[in-house]
């Protein structure tokens, strides 16, 4: 699992016109996703549905997106995709339902 180093940006202040950093920290860089509504999803050990169910996230569940990594092909609420969301160490749920917002990858792929 890779982790994204914490950007910081510069930006002006108005009163002194000097630049002051702004760290976006972890903490605050973790978006979290909402899975298809009313839907249970299974959680497992691996990208693909071969691997183990370790868990099953309930209806109404958020996931944090570490990494992304291809495999098994599935049709869910948001489409048919071969992607899987890395949302801890060693569990992974079908991007097809997740609502990413996009039919890509949103996160950098898994190492």
């Amino acid at each position: 699992m890779s982790v994204e180093p914490v950007e910081i940006e510069r930006t002006e202040r108005p009163e002194e016109g000097t630049a002051a950093p702004v760290v976006t920290t972890l903490a605050a860089a973790a978006t979290t996703f909402p899975i298809a509504p009313g839907v249970s999803v299974n959680v497992r050990s691996g990208p693909g549905t071969g691997y183990p169910i370790v868990k099953v996230l309930p209806a109404g569940s958020r996931v944090a997106i570490h990494c992304q990594t291809p495999g098994t092909w599935i049709t869910g609420p948001y489409g048919t995709t071969n992607i899987w969301d890395n949302i801890a160490s060693g569990q992974y749920v079908s991007d097809a339902y997740v609502n990413t917002g996009s039919d890509g990858y949103i996160r950098p792929r898994c190492s």
